[in-house]
């Protein structure tokens, strides 16, 4: 089953909402799956089938694109734990 949905917009903002030479009802869609992962509403692979993106490293492309990142604070403060405890053995292995 597939849904179909039409919105509005005056023709003088379609210009403004979408890149130039995009079809605006893509540029719209690609909106919304986007905003949708952001919110993790959608996983990788259902943003992937949703926009017809056949492979993870296209979706990645994608994503940057939109400036949309998976790196989380977690990420973040796992990479900041290992940095300091490289430093701390740094440390200990040099000579005084």
């Amino acid at each position: 089953m597939v849904m179909q949905i039409t919105i509005e917009i005056p023709d003088d903002l379609v210009a403004t909402l979408s890149a130039y030479g995009q079809d605006p009802a893509r540029a719209a869609l690609e909106a919304i799956a986007v905003e949708a992962y952001r919110q993790q509403r959608l996983s990788g692979y259902q943003l992937r089938t949703l926009l017809g993106i056949s492979s993870r490293y296209e979706l990645d492309g994608f994503l940057k694109e939109r400036q949309v990142y998976d790196y989380t604070l977690e990420d973040f403060e796992k990479d900041l734990a290992a940095i300091r405890e490289l430093r701390v053995k740094q440390k200990a292995d040099s000579p005084a």
